[in-house]
């Protein structure tokens, strides 16, 4: 039997995601926040500073849990696509779909025929996911489209009617320099409401489950009670930068770290 993606098991069961991103070109570090017990882990290839061979070995240390590993690719690009999928990734975070045709290029690249062009070639992934991978890909491996600048959201019904479209993913901060806002998370602004509410509208008339970047729990939380049903919580670089800014801030009788202050670093 192939492994079955928790991801949508975790749906089916009506739940939220719970998950993480990586950032740090270590398998060891990698390693530790797998076994923190997340839901899924993100291996950032975008704005991690990451390259194909070390997110190979970070799969291979996701592995060692039941946490589903998932890469964000460069781009829209199928080479990106079949190579992170051949090595394991059990679903692909695709930045920038802005139309249509954008995203029917990218969840072709994710399917084999005859829903779409990918090429067979499950190297690793056959390993990670079962003998019967190849026959199963196609219902386990998860597309998510980030829907992060103005022109996607004017085009929200034609992007998710897309079929084979899982989820979208939300790049706050780059949705807001689209609509010529400073870069940021976590915003509680009017404007940003609204236009997750657009998302959210648009995810449940299409049966697309809607995905979003956070950086606070809080945060997180309040998107869960919004509707959303794939959360990410920090990530690595930012409990590093947390975490040591906090100590050091300790040590040195200074204020307490502003954990809104202390996450700087972050892919977006």
């Amino acid at each position: 039997m192939a492994r079955a993606n928790g991801v949508r098991e975790i749906w089916t069961s009506g739940k939220a995601v719970i998950n993480s991103w990586l950032g740090v070109p270590s398998s060891f570090s990698d390693e530790v926040m797998a076994h923190a017990g997340w839901d899924s882990l993100v291996v950032d290839m975008q704005h991690g500073m990451i390259d194909y061979q070390m997110m190979i070995t970070m799969l291979q240390a996701i592995s060692t849990t039941n946490t589903v590993p998932l890469v964000r690719v460069p781009w829209n690009d199928p080479a990106h696509i079949q190579k992170a999928l051949d090595a394991g990734a059990y679903g692909i975070i695709c930045p920038m779909i802005n139309n249509r045709a954008e995203a029917e290029k990218f969840v072709g690249s994710c399917r084999y025929a005859p829903l779409g062009y990918r090429s067979s070639g499950p190297i690793r992934a056959a390993l990670y996911g079962g003998a019967d991978y190849h026959m199963k890909a196609n219902d386990i491996v998860l597309a998510f489209g980030m829907i992060e600048t103005a022109e996607a959201m004017e085009n929200l019904d034609e992007i998710m009617s897309v079929k084979g479209l899982d989820a979208i993913y939300i790049g706050p901060s780059d949705l807001s320099i689209s609509y010529g806002h400073p870069p940021g998370g976590d915003k509680p602004d009017q404007w940003m409401m609204d236009a997750l509410k657009k998302v959210l509208d648009a995810c449940n008339r299409h049966k697309v489950m809607p995905g979003i970047h956070c950086g606070a729990p809080s945060y997180a939380k309040q998107m869960i009670e919004m509707g959303f049903k794939f959360v990410t919580v920090g990530g690595d670089t930012r409990f590093l930068t947390m975490g040591a800014a906090a100590a050091v801030r300790e040590m040195r009788g200074d204020a307490p770290v502003n954990p809104a202050r202390a996450g700087a670093s972050s892919p977006y």
